[in-house]
Protein backbone atom coordinates (compact mmCIF):
# COMPACT_ATOMS: atom_id res chain seq x y z
CA UNK A 1 0.00 0.00 0.00
CA UNK A 2 1.67 3.37 -0.98
CA UNK A 3 -0.67 5.69 1.31
CA UNK A 4 -0.38 5.28 5.22
CA UNK A 5 -3.06 3.39 6.82
CA UNK A 6 -5.82 5.12 7.97
CA UNK A 7 -7.03 4.28 10.90
CA UNK A 8 -10.09 5.23 13.50
CA UNK A 9 -9.76 4.98 17.35
CA UNK A 10 -13.21 3.79 18.79
CA UNK A 11 -13.02 4.64 22.56
CA UNK A 12 -10.80 7.47 23.61
CA UNK A 13 -10.19 6.41 27.37
CA UNK A 14 -6.04 5.69 29.12
CA UNK A 15 -5.90 2.65 26.36
CA UNK A 16 -6.11 4.86 23.57
CA UNK A 17 -3.32 7.33 24.46
CA UNK A 18 -1.09 4.80 23.41
CA UNK A 19 -2.99 3.03 20.41
CA UNK A 20 -3.25 6.24 18.69
CA UNK A 21 0.23 7.56 19.54
CA UNK A 22 1.64 4.22 18.48
CA UNK A 23 0.22 4.54 14.75
CA UNK A 24 1.47 7.43 14.92
CA UNK A 25 4.83 6.36 14.91
CA UNK A 26 4.28 3.90 12.80
CA UNK A 27 3.98 5.88 9.77
CA UNK A 28 -0.12 5.65 10.01
CA UNK A 29 -2.48 8.29 9.97
CA UNK A 30 -5.69 8.54 12.84
CA UNK A 31 -9.07 9.97 10.77
CA UNK A 32 -11.49 9.71 13.07
CA UNK A 33 -12.61 8.66 16.85
CA UNK A 34 -15.42 7.82 18.53
CA UNK A 35 -16.66 7.82 22.33
CA UNK A 36 -19.43 8.14 24.57
CA UNK A 37 -18.22 10.25 27.40
CA UNK A 38 -19.42 13.93 26.74
CA UNK A 39 -15.97 15.24 28.51
CA UNK A 40 -13.71 14.32 25.41
CA UNK A 41 -16.72 14.54 22.85
CA UNK A 42 -15.96 17.76 20.41
CA UNK A 43 -12.20 17.42 21.60
CA UNK A 44 -9.18 17.54 18.93
CA UNK A 45 -7.18 14.19 19.44
CA UNK A 46 -4.00 16.36 19.76
CA UNK A 47 -5.68 17.77 23.40
CA UNK A 48 -5.74 14.14 24.43
CA UNK A 49 -2.72 12.85 23.01
CA UNK A 50 -0.87 16.24 24.72
CA UNK A 51 0.22 17.56 21.03
CA UNK A 52 -1.01 20.10 18.69
CA UNK A 53 -3.86 19.47 17.37
CA UNK A 54 -4.32 16.75 14.64
CA UNK A 55 -7.64 18.23 13.39
CA UNK A 56 -9.87 15.07 14.20
CA UNK A 57 -12.43 15.84 16.79
CA UNK A 58 -14.01 12.84 18.61
CA UNK A 59 -17.54 12.51 17.93
CA UNK A 60 -20.01 10.48 19.82
CA UNK A 61 -21.57 6.90 19.10
CA UNK A 62 -24.51 8.16 17.22
CA UNK A 63 -22.29 9.85 14.69
CA UNK A 64 -20.05 6.56 14.20
CA UNK A 65 -21.72 5.51 11.13
CA UNK A 66 -21.54 8.75 9.19
CA UNK A 67 -18.27 9.61 10.31
CA UNK A 68 -17.01 5.60 9.17
CA UNK A 69 -18.79 6.07 6.00
CA UNK A 70 -16.78 9.39 5.25
CA UNK A 71 -13.32 8.52 6.49
CA UNK A 72 -13.28 5.01 5.07
CA UNK A 73 -10.67 3.80 7.57
CA UNK A 74 -8.69 0.86 6.97
CA UNK A 75 -9.28 -0.56 10.04
CA UNK A 76 -10.97 0.72 13.62
CA UNK A 77 -9.22 -0.06 16.97
CA UNK A 78 -11.67 -0.63 19.57
CA UNK A 79 -10.63 0.06 23.44
CA UNK A 80 -13.54 0.28 25.35
CA UNK A 81 -14.77 -2.93 27.39
CA UNK A 82 -13.41 -6.63 28.27
CA UNK A 83 -16.72 -8.64 27.50
CA UNK A 84 -17.62 -9.26 23.53
CA UNK A 85 -21.27 -8.61 23.92
CA UNK A 86 -20.00 -4.91 25.46
CA UNK A 87 -18.22 -4.14 22.05
CA UNK A 88 -20.74 -6.04 20.04
CA UNK A 89 -22.70 -3.07 18.63
CA UNK A 90 -19.19 -1.15 17.19
CA UNK A 91 -17.65 -4.26 15.75
CA UNK A 92 -20.84 -5.06 13.83
CA UNK A 93 -21.13 -1.84 12.75
CA UNK A 94 -17.62 -2.08 10.84
CA UNK A 95 -18.95 -5.62 9.37
CA UNK A 96 -21.86 -4.06 8.39
CA UNK A 97 -19.45 -1.44 6.62
CA UNK A 98 -16.84 -3.56 5.28
CA UNK A 99 -14.30 -1.90 7.82
CA UNK A 100 -11.81 -4.11 9.47
CA UNK A 101 -11.53 -4.11 13.25
CA UNK A 102 -9.22 -5.18 16.06
CA UNK A 103 -10.13 -4.80 19.74
CA UNK A 104 -8.48 -4.91 23.01
CA UNK A 105 -11.43 -6.69 24.19
CA UNK A 106 -10.16 -9.53 26.39
CA UNK A 107 -13.05 -11.92 25.59
CA UNK A 108 -12.56 -10.79 21.56
CA UNK A 109 -9.06 -12.82 22.13
CA UNK A 110 -11.45 -16.59 21.30
CA UNK A 111 -14.91 -15.59 21.98
CA UNK A 112 -15.76 -18.56 20.24
CA UNK A 113 -16.25 -20.91 23.39
CA UNK A 114 -17.93 -18.32 25.32
CA UNK A 115 -20.32 -16.36 23.11
CA UNK A 116 -20.60 -18.13 20.15
CA UNK A 117 -23.77 -16.40 18.52
CA UNK A 118 -22.42 -12.87 18.59
CA UNK A 119 -19.27 -14.62 16.93
CA UNK A 120 -20.94 -16.60 14.46
CA UNK A 121 -22.98 -13.28 13.59
CA UNK A 122 -19.91 -11.26 13.31
CA UNK A 123 -17.95 -13.83 11.55
CA UNK A 124 -20.77 -14.19 8.75
CA UNK A 125 -21.27 -10.74 8.17
CA UNK A 126 -17.92 -9.77 8.24
CA UNK A 127 -17.22 -12.92 5.30
CA UNK A 128 -20.33 -11.25 2.92
CA UNK A 129 -18.69 -7.39 3.22
CA UNK A 130 -14.95 -8.97 2.69
CA UNK A 131 -13.58 -7.37 6.41
CA UNK A 132 -11.79 -9.10 9.25
CA UNK A 133 -12.39 -8.88 13.00
CA UNK A 134 -10.57 -9.98 15.27
CA UNK A 135 -8.99 -9.06 19.36
CA UNK A 136 -5.50 -8.69 20.37
CA UNK A 137 -3.18 -6.79 22.97
CA UNK A 138 -0.97 -8.47 25.70
CA UNK A 139 -2.67 -11.78 25.67
CA UNK A 140 -1.86 -12.09 22.06
CA UNK A 141 2.13 -12.85 23.04
CA UNK A 142 2.78 -12.94 26.67
CA UNK A 143 -0.53 -15.58 27.21
CA UNK A 144 -0.52 -16.55 24.15
CA UNK A 145 2.68 -16.84 21.31
CA UNK A 146 4.82 -16.83 24.15
CA UNK A 147 3.63 -20.36 25.30
CA UNK A 148 3.13 -22.42 21.97
CA UNK A 149 7.04 -20.86 21.12
CA UNK A 150 8.06 -22.71 24.48
CA UNK A 151 5.71 -25.68 23.61
CA UNK A 152 7.38 -26.11 19.92
CA UNK A 153 10.79 -26.57 22.07
CA UNK A 154 9.51 -28.99 23.98
CA UNK A 155 9.48 -33.31 22.87
CA UNK A 156 6.63 -34.10 25.19
CA UNK A 157 3.91 -32.01 27.13
CA UNK A 158 2.07 -33.13 30.16
CA UNK A 159 0.73 -29.72 31.27
CA UNK A 160 0.73 -26.20 30.94
CA UNK A 161 0.54 -23.70 33.50
CA UNK A 162 0.31 -20.13 33.85
CA UNK A 163 -0.24 -17.23 36.11
CA UNK A 164 -0.44 -13.10 35.29
CA UNK A 165 -0.98 -10.10 37.20
CA UNK A 166 -2.24 -7.00 36.72
CA UNK A 167 -3.11 -3.81 38.31
CA UNK A 168 -6.93 -3.00 37.59
CA UNK A 169 -6.51 0.86 38.00
CA UNK A 170 -4.66 1.07 34.88
CA UNK A 171 -7.47 -0.19 32.21
CA UNK A 172 -10.37 1.73 33.03
CA UNK A 173 -13.62 1.16 35.70
CA UNK A 174 -15.35 -1.47 32.95
CA UNK A 175 -12.32 -3.96 33.76
CA UNK A 176 -12.15 -3.09 37.88
CA UNK A 177 -15.64 -3.84 37.86
CA UNK A 178 -15.93 -7.04 35.99
CA UNK A 179 -12.59 -8.34 38.90
CA UNK A 180 -15.04 -7.69 41.73
CA UNK A 181 -13.02 -4.29 42.71
CA UNK A 182 -14.36 -3.29 45.58
CA UNK A 183 -17.26 -5.41 46.73
CA UNK A 184 -17.81 -6.90 49.83
CA UNK A 185 -17.01 -10.58 49.94
CA UNK A 186 -20.72 -11.61 50.31
CA UNK A 187 -21.46 -9.02 47.49
CA UNK A 188 -18.63 -10.76 45.46
CA UNK A 189 -19.32 -14.32 46.14
CA UNK A 190 -23.07 -13.74 45.17
CA UNK A 191 -22.28 -11.33 41.76
CA UNK A 192 -18.63 -13.42 40.76
CA UNK A 193 -18.28 -16.55 42.13
CA UNK A 194 -21.62 -17.82 41.78
CA UNK A 195 -21.03 -18.75 38.18
CA UNK A 196 -18.18 -21.45 38.74
CA UNK A 197 -21.06 -23.17 41.28
CA UNK A 198 -22.83 -24.55 37.94
CA UNK A 199 -22.60 -27.75 36.13
CA UNK A 200 -21.27 -28.27 32.86
CA UNK A 201 -24.32 -28.69 31.42
CA UNK A 202 -25.69 -25.46 32.90
CA UNK A 203 -22.51 -23.39 31.69
CA UNK A 204 -23.32 -24.67 28.05
CA UNK A 205 -26.86 -23.24 28.41
CA UNK A 206 -25.72 -19.88 29.57
CA UNK A 207 -22.48 -20.25 27.37
CA UNK A 208 -25.25 -20.51 24.18
CA UNK A 209 -27.22 -18.36 25.46
CA UNK A 210 -24.54 -14.94 25.23
CA UNK A 211 -24.60 -14.38 29.31
CA UNK A 212 -21.47 -16.29 30.15
CA UNK A 213 -19.00 -13.90 31.91
CA UNK A 214 -15.85 -15.08 31.57
CA UNK A 215 -12.59 -14.50 33.16
CA UNK A 216 -9.58 -13.88 30.65
CA UNK A 217 -8.16 -17.06 30.87
CA UNK A 218 -11.16 -18.79 29.58
CA UNK A 219 -10.82 -17.87 26.04
CA UNK A 220 -6.93 -17.76 26.39
CA UNK A 221 -7.02 -21.46 26.96
CA UNK A 222 -9.28 -21.59 23.60
CA UNK A 223 -6.94 -19.78 21.62
CA UNK A 224 -4.08 -22.13 23.19
CA UNK A 225 -5.93 -25.46 22.10
CA UNK A 226 -6.61 -23.98 18.71
CA UNK A 227 -2.76 -22.74 18.15
CA UNK A 228 -1.53 -26.68 19.79
CA UNK A 229 -3.76 -28.80 17.67
CA UNK A 230 -5.67 -29.84 21.09
CA UNK A 231 -8.88 -30.88 21.51
CA UNK A 232 -10.81 -29.58 24.35
CA UNK A 233 -12.85 -32.33 26.39
CA UNK A 234 -13.55 -30.26 29.45
CA UNK A 235 -13.27 -26.79 31.14
CA UNK A 236 -13.92 -25.55 34.54
CA UNK A 237 -13.67 -21.82 35.83
CA UNK A 238 -13.18 -20.91 39.67
CA UNK A 239 -13.14 -17.25 40.53
CA UNK A 240 -11.89 -16.22 44.16
CA UNK A 241 -11.55 -12.99 45.71
CA UNK A 242 -8.17 -10.74 46.34
CA UNK A 243 -7.96 -8.60 49.53
CA UNK A 244 -5.67 -6.25 51.18
CA UNK A 245 -4.98 -6.04 55.21
CA UNK A 246 -5.17 -1.95 54.87
CA UNK A 247 -7.79 0.22 53.12
CA UNK A 248 -6.54 0.94 49.41
CA UNK A 249 -8.09 4.08 47.49
CA UNK A 250 -9.00 3.05 43.54
CA UNK A 251 -8.87 6.34 41.40
CA UNK A 252 -10.35 4.18 38.53
CA UNK A 253 -13.33 3.26 40.53
CA UNK A 254 -13.18 6.94 42.91
CA UNK A 255 -13.37 4.59 46.31
CA UNK A 256 -11.22 3.64 49.23
CA UNK A 257 -11.77 -0.59 49.29
CA UNK A 258 -12.14 -1.12 52.75
CA UNK A 259 -9.73 -4.19 54.29
CA UNK A 260 -11.13 -7.37 53.75
CA UNK A 261 -13.01 -6.35 50.71
CA UNK A 262 -12.37 -7.67 47.20
CA UNK A 263 -9.40 -5.30 45.51
CA UNK A 264 -10.30 -8.00 42.77
CA UNK A 265 -10.01 -11.51 41.87
CA UNK A 266 -8.06 -14.49 40.39
CA UNK A 267 -9.18 -16.45 37.71
CA UNK A 268 -8.08 -20.20 37.38
CA UNK A 269 -9.11 -21.73 34.02
CA UNK A 270 -8.69 -25.67 33.99
CA UNK A 271 -9.09 -27.21 30.50
CA UNK A 272 -8.72 -30.78 30.06
CA UNK A 273 -7.84 -32.15 26.19
CA UNK A 274 -8.43 -35.73 24.92
CA UNK A 275 -4.40 -35.66 24.13
CA UNK A 276 -4.23 -36.01 27.78
CA UNK A 277 -2.71 -32.49 28.40
CA UNK A 278 -3.74 -29.91 31.03
CA UNK A 279 -3.73 -26.42 30.41
CA UNK A 280 -4.30 -24.80 34.10
CA UNK A 281 -3.94 -20.82 33.90
CA UNK A 282 -4.63 -18.09 36.19
CA UNK A 283 -4.95 -14.02 36.21
CA UNK A 284 -4.93 -12.15 38.93
CA UNK A 285 -6.55 -8.39 38.25
CA UNK A 286 -6.27 -6.04 41.57
CA UNK A 287 -5.84 -2.91 43.08
CA UNK A 288 -2.38 -2.96 43.97
CA UNK A 289 -1.12 -2.26 46.88
CA UNK A 290 1.87 -0.04 46.90
CA UNK A 291 4.33 -2.87 47.10
CA UNK A 292 2.49 -4.95 43.93
CA UNK A 293 3.69 -5.32 40.48
CA UNK A 294 2.87 -6.88 37.14
CA UNK A 295 4.11 -10.44 36.64
CA UNK A 296 3.90 -13.06 34.05
CA UNK A 297 5.34 -16.66 34.69
CA UNK A 298 4.01 -19.84 32.29
CA UNK A 299 5.65 -23.29 32.98
CA UNK A 300 5.25 -26.31 30.42
CA UNK A 301 5.59 -29.18 32.29
CA UNK A 302 6.99 -32.62 30.32
CA UNK A 303 10.69 -33.30 28.32
CA UNK A 304 12.15 -31.07 29.47
CA UNK A 305 10.17 -28.96 32.47
CA UNK A 306 10.53 -24.96 31.14
CA UNK A 307 9.51 -21.96 33.11
CA UNK A 308 9.44 -18.23 31.79
CA UNK A 309 9.04 -15.44 33.79
CA UNK A 310 8.19 -11.79 32.87
CA UNK A 311 8.94 -9.70 35.96
CA UNK A 312 7.06 -5.93 35.67
CA UNK A 313 5.97 -6.25 32.31
CA UNK A 314 4.25 -3.27 31.11
CA UNK A 315 0.77 -4.08 30.33
CA UNK A 316 -0.72 -1.39 29.17
CA UNK A 317 2.19 -0.76 26.66
CA UNK A 318 2.60 -4.08 25.53
CA UNK A 319 -1.02 -4.23 24.95
CA UNK A 320 -1.69 -1.39 23.14
CA UNK A 321 1.78 -1.80 20.69
CA UNK A 322 0.41 -5.62 19.90
CA UNK A 323 -2.54 -4.16 18.75
CA UNK A 324 -0.70 -1.43 16.34
CA UNK A 325 1.63 -4.68 14.94
CA UNK A 326 -0.88 -7.00 14.70
CA UNK A 327 -2.63 -3.55 12.01
CA UNK A 328 -1.04 -5.44 8.37
CA UNK A 329 -2.24 -8.86 9.97
CA UNK A 330 -6.12 -7.85 9.99
CA UNK A 331 -5.60 -6.38 6.94
CA UNK A 332 -3.86 -8.69 5.19
CA UNK A 333 -6.17 -11.81 6.55
CA UNK A 334 -8.98 -13.52 4.69
CA UNK A 335 -12.58 -12.46 6.15
CA UNK A 336 -13.97 -13.08 8.57
CA UNK A 337 -14.47 -13.13 12.85
CA UNK A 338 -10.48 -14.58 12.79
CA UNK A 339 -8.49 -15.68 16.16
CA UNK A 340 -4.81 -14.21 16.23
CA UNK A 341 -3.73 -17.98 16.55
CA UNK A 342 -4.57 -17.88 12.82
CA UNK A 343 -2.57 -15.36 11.76
CA UNK A 344 0.88 -16.00 12.26
CA UNK A 345 3.85 -14.47 14.31
CA UNK A 346 3.28 -11.78 15.40
CA UNK A 347 6.68 -9.33 14.54
CA UNK A 348 8.05 -5.92 15.45
CA UNK A 349 7.64 -3.61 12.65
CA UNK A 350 10.62 -1.37 11.70
CA UNK A 351 8.66 -0.06 8.26
CA UNK A 352 5.61 2.47 8.40
CA UNK A 353 2.56 -0.02 8.08
CA UNK A 354 1.54 0.90 5.11
CA UNK A 355 4.77 -1.11 3.64
CA UNK A 356 3.23 -4.20 4.93
CA UNK A 357 -0.21 -4.21 3.61
CA UNK A 358 -0.50 -6.36 0.21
Amino acid sequence: MERKVKVVQYGVGKMSIYTMRYVYEKGGEIVGAVDINPNVIGKDIGEILGTENKGIKVVNTENARKMLEETKPDIVIVTTMSLIKDVEEALMLCAELGINAITTCEEAFYPANSNPNITKKLDELAKKNNCTITGSGYQDIYWGQLISSIAGSTQKITKIKGSSSYNVEEYGIALAKAHGAGLPLDQFDKEIASADRMSNEDRNKIINSGEYSPSYMWNVNGWLCEKLGLTIKSQTQKCVPQTYKEDLFSTTLNMTVKAGDATGMSAVVTTETEEGITIESECIGKVYAPDEFDRNEWTVYGEPDTTIVVEKPATVELTCASVVNRIPDVINSKPGYVPTCEFGELNYRVKPLNEYIK
